[in-house]
Protein backbone atom coordinates (compact mmCIF):
# COMPACT_ATOMS: atom_id res chain seq x y z
CA UNK A 1 0.00 0.00 0.00
CA UNK A 2 2.93 2.19 1.19
CA UNK A 3 4.75 1.57 -2.00
CA UNK A 4 1.28 2.62 -4.18
CA UNK A 5 0.80 5.60 -2.41
CA UNK A 6 4.88 6.56 -3.06
CA UNK A 7 4.23 5.76 -6.96
CA UNK A 8 1.10 7.90 -7.24
CA UNK A 9 2.71 10.73 -5.17
CA UNK A 10 5.49 10.42 -7.88
CA UNK A 11 3.45 10.43 -10.60
CA UNK A 12 1.70 13.62 -9.09
CA UNK A 13 4.88 15.33 -8.93
CA UNK A 14 6.07 14.44 -12.90
CA UNK A 15 2.51 15.77 -13.75
CA UNK A 16 3.15 19.53 -11.84
CA UNK A 17 6.78 19.61 -13.30
CA UNK A 18 5.31 18.80 -16.76
CA UNK A 19 2.93 21.19 -16.72
CA UNK A 20 4.83 24.21 -15.28
CA UNK A 21 7.50 23.19 -17.97
CA UNK A 22 5.16 23.53 -20.28
CA UNK A 23 3.72 26.58 -19.41
CA UNK A 24 3.75 29.92 -20.85
CA UNK A 25 6.99 31.96 -20.70
CA UNK A 26 8.62 28.81 -19.00
CA UNK A 27 11.52 28.99 -21.01
CA UNK A 28 11.73 25.69 -21.70
CA UNK A 29 8.59 24.97 -24.39
CA UNK A 30 9.04 24.90 -27.88
CA UNK A 31 9.82 28.44 -29.40
CA UNK A 32 7.95 30.02 -31.91
CA UNK A 33 9.45 32.93 -34.18
CA UNK A 34 6.83 34.37 -36.47
CA UNK A 35 8.68 36.25 -39.96
CA UNK A 36 5.35 38.36 -40.88
CA UNK A 37 6.52 37.93 -44.60
CA UNK A 38 6.74 35.54 -47.54
CA UNK A 39 9.89 33.27 -47.22
CA UNK A 40 12.85 34.68 -48.97
CA UNK A 41 12.54 38.23 -47.50
CA UNK A 42 14.77 39.87 -44.84
CA UNK A 43 12.27 39.11 -42.07
CA UNK A 44 11.99 35.57 -43.14
CA UNK A 45 15.65 35.89 -43.22
CA UNK A 46 16.64 36.61 -40.16
CA UNK A 47 13.98 34.53 -38.11
CA UNK A 48 15.97 31.67 -39.52
CA UNK A 49 19.37 32.64 -38.78
CA UNK A 50 18.31 33.16 -35.54
CA UNK A 51 16.26 29.92 -35.03
CA UNK A 52 19.63 28.64 -35.35
CA UNK A 53 22.02 30.86 -33.63
CA UNK A 54 19.22 29.63 -30.68
CA UNK A 55 19.52 25.81 -31.22
CA UNK A 56 23.41 26.59 -31.32
CA UNK A 57 23.33 28.48 -28.51
CA UNK A 58 20.77 26.24 -26.32
CA UNK A 59 21.34 23.06 -28.23
CA UNK A 60 17.92 21.78 -25.90
CA UNK A 61 15.70 24.31 -27.39
CA UNK A 62 13.13 23.63 -29.83
CA UNK A 63 12.64 26.52 -32.44
CA UNK A 64 10.10 26.62 -34.62
CA UNK A 65 10.10 29.57 -37.46
CA UNK A 66 6.64 30.18 -39.34
CA UNK A 67 5.73 32.63 -41.85
CA UNK A 68 2.39 34.95 -41.99
CA UNK A 69 2.57 37.20 -45.20
CA UNK A 70 0.62 40.28 -45.87
CA UNK A 71 -0.03 43.69 -45.50
CA UNK A 72 3.64 44.78 -44.29
CA UNK A 73 3.27 42.30 -41.76
CA UNK A 74 0.08 43.68 -40.50
CA UNK A 75 -1.27 40.92 -40.42
CA UNK A 76 0.87 39.20 -38.37
CA UNK A 77 1.03 41.89 -35.90
CA UNK A 78 -2.79 41.36 -35.75
CA UNK A 79 -2.03 37.29 -35.05
CA UNK A 80 0.49 38.25 -32.48
CA UNK A 81 -1.78 40.79 -30.30
CA UNK A 82 -4.36 37.72 -30.14
CA UNK A 83 -1.66 35.62 -28.46
CA UNK A 84 -1.73 37.51 -25.45
CA UNK A 85 0.62 36.02 -22.12
CA UNK A 86 1.98 34.02 -24.69
CA UNK A 87 5.82 33.83 -23.26
CA UNK A 88 7.23 31.17 -26.15
CA UNK A 89 6.74 33.46 -29.12
CA UNK A 90 8.66 36.50 -30.94
CA UNK A 91 8.07 38.25 -34.03
CA UNK A 92 10.59 39.73 -36.50
CA UNK A 93 9.73 42.75 -37.20
CA UNK A 94 11.75 46.01 -38.15
CA UNK A 95 11.04 49.31 -39.83
CA UNK A 96 8.86 48.03 -42.27
CA UNK A 97 6.48 47.18 -39.95
CA UNK A 98 6.26 50.65 -38.85
CA UNK A 99 5.42 52.27 -41.86
CA UNK A 100 3.15 49.59 -43.18
CA UNK A 101 1.08 50.33 -39.59
CA UNK A 102 0.60 53.51 -40.78
CA UNK A 103 0.30 52.79 -44.78
CA UNK A 104 -2.37 50.07 -43.95
CA UNK A 105 -3.90 52.45 -41.52
CA UNK A 106 -4.21 48.99 -38.96
CA UNK A 107 -5.90 48.61 -35.88
CA UNK A 108 -3.37 47.07 -34.36
CA UNK A 109 -0.13 48.90 -33.39
CA UNK A 110 3.27 48.28 -32.45
CA UNK A 111 1.67 49.71 -28.94
CA UNK A 112 -0.15 46.73 -28.11
CA UNK A 113 2.68 44.25 -28.58
CA UNK A 114 6.37 44.03 -26.19
CA UNK A 115 9.28 44.92 -27.20
CA UNK A 116 12.03 42.39 -26.74
CA UNK A 117 15.30 43.67 -28.55
CA UNK A 118 16.67 44.95 -31.41
CA UNK A 119 18.77 42.93 -33.08
CA UNK A 120 20.47 44.89 -36.55
CA UNK A 121 20.49 47.17 -38.79
CA UNK A 122 20.90 47.09 -42.33
CA UNK A 123 21.53 49.63 -45.23
CA UNK A 124 19.52 49.38 -48.49
CA UNK A 125 20.75 48.30 -51.64
CA UNK A 126 19.41 49.61 -55.70
CA UNK A 127 19.59 47.23 -58.75
CA UNK A 128 18.54 46.65 -62.00
CA UNK A 129 18.70 43.26 -63.88
CA UNK A 130 22.17 42.16 -65.49
CA UNK A 131 20.20 42.91 -69.07
CA UNK A 132 19.51 47.09 -67.85
CA UNK A 133 20.33 49.37 -70.11
CA UNK A 134 20.97 51.33 -67.09
CA UNK A 135 24.41 50.96 -66.23
CA UNK A 136 24.69 53.64 -63.58
CA UNK A 137 22.74 55.61 -61.40
CA UNK A 138 22.59 58.72 -63.38
CA UNK A 139 22.01 56.43 -66.31
CA UNK A 140 18.80 55.75 -64.41
CA UNK A 141 17.88 58.96 -62.76
CA UNK A 142 17.91 60.61 -66.32
CA UNK A 143 15.21 58.11 -67.43
CA UNK A 144 13.54 58.12 -64.56
CA UNK A 145 13.02 62.14 -64.71
CA UNK A 146 12.11 61.75 -68.54
CA UNK A 147 9.32 59.28 -67.54
CA UNK A 148 8.48 58.75 -64.12
CA UNK A 149 5.76 56.12 -64.84
CA UNK A 150 8.12 53.81 -67.16
CA UNK A 151 10.18 53.31 -63.95
CA UNK A 152 8.33 50.38 -62.45
CA UNK A 153 10.54 49.86 -58.76
CA UNK A 154 9.95 46.34 -56.97
CA UNK A 155 10.64 46.26 -53.81
CA UNK A 156 8.85 45.46 -50.00
CA UNK A 157 5.56 46.37 -48.44
CA UNK A 158 4.41 50.18 -49.18
CA UNK A 159 5.31 52.35 -46.94
CA UNK A 160 8.08 50.22 -46.04
CA UNK A 161 12.07 50.89 -45.87
CA UNK A 162 12.23 50.23 -50.14
CA UNK A 163 9.21 52.39 -50.50
CA UNK A 164 10.55 55.01 -47.96
CA UNK A 165 14.14 55.06 -50.37
CA UNK A 166 12.41 54.77 -53.55
CA UNK A 167 10.63 58.05 -52.25
CA UNK A 168 13.38 59.76 -50.92
CA UNK A 169 15.66 59.10 -53.97
CA UNK A 170 12.86 60.87 -56.31
CA UNK A 171 12.62 63.74 -54.12
CA UNK A 172 16.43 63.86 -54.01
CA UNK A 173 16.12 63.51 -57.80
CA UNK A 174 13.58 66.09 -58.12
CA UNK A 175 10.80 63.98 -59.08
CA UNK A 176 7.80 64.05 -57.24
CA UNK A 177 7.59 60.94 -55.00
CA UNK A 178 3.83 61.09 -55.95
CA UNK A 179 4.71 59.81 -59.28
CA UNK A 180 6.91 57.08 -57.94
CA UNK A 181 5.84 53.72 -59.55
CA UNK A 182 6.37 51.16 -56.92
CA UNK A 183 5.17 47.83 -56.86
CA UNK A 184 4.69 46.47 -53.64
CA UNK A 185 6.35 42.64 -52.75
CA UNK A 186 5.40 40.50 -49.80
CA UNK A 187 8.68 39.49 -49.50
CA UNK A 188 12.42 39.83 -51.25
CA UNK A 189 11.70 36.39 -53.00
CA UNK A 190 8.87 38.08 -55.26
CA UNK A 191 10.74 41.38 -55.60
CA UNK A 192 13.84 39.26 -56.56
CA UNK A 193 11.54 36.91 -59.40
CA UNK A 194 10.13 40.42 -60.89
CA UNK A 195 13.78 41.90 -61.17
CA UNK A 196 15.02 38.65 -62.97
CA UNK A 197 11.82 38.31 -65.29
CA UNK A 198 12.95 41.82 -66.54
CA UNK A 199 9.31 43.05 -65.50
CA UNK A 200 10.76 45.96 -63.46
CA UNK A 201 13.23 48.61 -63.71
CA UNK A 202 14.91 48.74 -60.86
CA UNK A 203 14.71 47.30 -57.23
CA UNK A 204 15.46 48.13 -53.73
CA UNK A 205 16.22 45.83 -50.87
CA UNK A 206 18.20 44.77 -47.94
CA UNK A 207 21.97 44.58 -48.89
CA UNK A 208 21.57 40.97 -47.33
CA UNK A 209 19.24 39.88 -49.44
CA UNK A 210 20.51 40.64 -53.04
CA UNK A 211 24.50 40.57 -52.67
CA UNK A 212 24.80 37.42 -53.61
CA UNK A 213 22.76 37.64 -56.87
CA UNK A 214 25.07 41.23 -57.78
CA UNK A 215 28.17 38.85 -56.97
CA UNK A 216 26.92 36.19 -59.80
CA UNK A 217 26.20 38.57 -61.98
CA UNK A 218 22.40 38.28 -62.49
CA UNK A 219 21.70 41.46 -61.05
CA UNK A 220 23.84 44.70 -61.20
CA UNK A 221 24.01 47.00 -58.06
CA UNK A 222 23.70 50.61 -58.83
CA UNK A 223 23.96 52.23 -55.07
CA UNK A 224 24.01 51.37 -51.25
CA UNK A 225 22.11 54.08 -48.35
CA UNK A 226 25.39 53.69 -46.41
CA UNK A 227 27.50 56.67 -45.65
CA UNK A 228 30.63 54.67 -47.15
CA UNK A 229 30.76 51.69 -49.32
CA UNK A 230 30.13 48.52 -47.22
CA UNK A 231 32.49 45.59 -47.48
CA UNK A 232 29.92 42.73 -48.56
CA UNK A 233 28.94 43.99 -51.76
CA UNK A 234 30.67 46.10 -54.72
CA UNK A 235 28.93 48.96 -55.23
CA UNK A 236 29.18 52.90 -54.73
CA UNK A 237 27.09 54.86 -52.69
CA UNK A 238 23.92 56.98 -53.40
CA UNK A 239 25.70 60.12 -52.91
CA UNK A 240 28.59 58.88 -54.67
CA UNK A 241 26.20 59.07 -57.76
CA UNK A 242 24.10 62.36 -56.85
CA UNK A 243 21.36 61.33 -54.39
CA UNK A 244 21.56 62.57 -51.28
CA UNK A 245 20.11 59.56 -49.73
CA UNK A 246 20.86 57.52 -46.88
CA UNK A 247 19.03 54.87 -44.51
CA UNK A 248 19.52 51.75 -42.76
CA UNK A 249 16.88 49.44 -42.15
CA UNK A 250 16.73 47.90 -38.39
CA UNK A 251 15.21 44.70 -37.38
CA UNK A 252 14.04 43.27 -33.72
CA UNK A 253 11.95 40.96 -32.16
CA UNK A 254 8.73 41.66 -30.53
CA UNK A 255 6.58 39.84 -27.92
CA UNK A 256 2.66 39.41 -27.71
CA UNK A 257 0.90 41.56 -24.95
CA UNK A 258 0.11 40.94 -21.35
CA UNK A 259 3.72 39.12 -20.70
CA UNK A 260 4.40 38.81 -16.84
CA UNK A 261 7.83 40.03 -15.74
CA UNK A 262 9.57 35.95 -15.33
CA UNK A 263 7.73 35.57 -19.61
CA UNK A 264 9.55 38.87 -20.63
CA UNK A 265 13.00 38.16 -18.90
CA UNK A 266 12.75 34.47 -19.94
CA UNK A 267 12.84 35.82 -23.97
CA UNK A 268 14.91 38.61 -23.24
CA UNK A 269 17.57 36.49 -21.71
CA UNK A 270 17.12 33.95 -24.19
CA UNK A 271 17.22 36.51 -26.90
CA UNK A 272 20.52 37.83 -25.13
CA UNK A 273 22.01 34.40 -25.22
CA UNK A 274 21.37 33.98 -28.93
CA UNK A 275 22.79 37.60 -29.78
CA UNK A 276 26.22 36.66 -28.02
CA UNK A 277 26.65 32.89 -29.35
CA UNK A 278 29.06 32.37 -32.25
CA UNK A 279 26.91 31.32 -34.80
CA UNK A 280 24.78 34.63 -34.58
CA UNK A 281 28.02 37.01 -34.67
CA UNK A 282 29.32 34.76 -37.97
CA UNK A 283 25.74 34.94 -39.42
CA UNK A 284 26.17 39.27 -38.79
CA UNK A 285 29.28 39.48 -40.56
CA UNK A 286 28.25 37.02 -43.06
CA UNK A 287 25.37 38.73 -44.36
CA UNK A 288 27.02 42.13 -43.87
CA UNK A 289 24.46 43.17 -41.19
CA UNK A 290 25.48 46.24 -38.36
CA UNK A 291 25.05 44.64 -34.59
CA UNK A 292 22.71 46.90 -33.22
CA UNK A 293 21.34 44.98 -30.50
CA UNK A 294 19.42 46.82 -27.74
CA UNK A 295 16.65 45.07 -24.89
CA UNK A 296 14.38 46.15 -22.04
CA UNK A 297 13.36 50.29 -22.25
CA UNK A 298 16.06 51.36 -24.42
CA UNK A 299 14.57 49.22 -26.91
CA UNK A 300 10.90 50.49 -25.92
CA UNK A 301 12.46 54.26 -26.24
CA UNK A 302 13.64 53.54 -29.58
CA UNK A 303 10.74 52.03 -31.33
CA UNK A 304 8.22 54.92 -29.70
CA UNK A 305 10.46 57.31 -31.59
CA UNK A 306 11.07 55.77 -34.66
CA UNK A 307 6.74 55.53 -34.88
CA UNK A 308 7.01 59.04 -34.56
CA UNK A 309 9.67 60.05 -36.61
CA UNK A 310 8.55 57.40 -39.37
CA UNK A 311 4.83 58.47 -39.32
CA UNK A 312 6.06 62.45 -40.50
CA UNK A 313 8.45 60.85 -42.91
CA UNK A 314 5.56 59.10 -45.16
CA UNK A 315 3.29 61.95 -44.70
CA UNK A 316 5.75 64.43 -46.23
CA UNK A 317 6.15 62.17 -49.10
CA UNK A 318 2.54 62.21 -49.75
CA UNK A 319 2.19 57.95 -48.67
CA UNK A 320 -0.76 58.41 -46.45
CA UNK A 321 -3.65 60.59 -46.26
Amino acid sequence: MRLRRLAALAALSLAALTACGSGSGSGVGTLKIMAPASPGGGWDQTSRTAAEALKSAEPSRKVEVYNVPGAGGTIGLAQLAGQKGNGDLLMTMGLVMVGAVEQNKSKVTLAETTPIAKLTEEYEIVVVPAESPYKTLADLVTAWKADPAKIAIAGGSAGGTDHIVAGLMAKAAGIDPKQVNYIAHSGGGEALNALLGNKVAMGVSGIGEFAEHVKSGKLRALGVTSPARVDSVDSPTLKEGGLDVELANWRGFVAPPGLDDAARKNLTDLVTKMHDSQAWKDAVAKNGWIDSFQTGQQFADYLAAEQTKVKTIIAEMGLVS
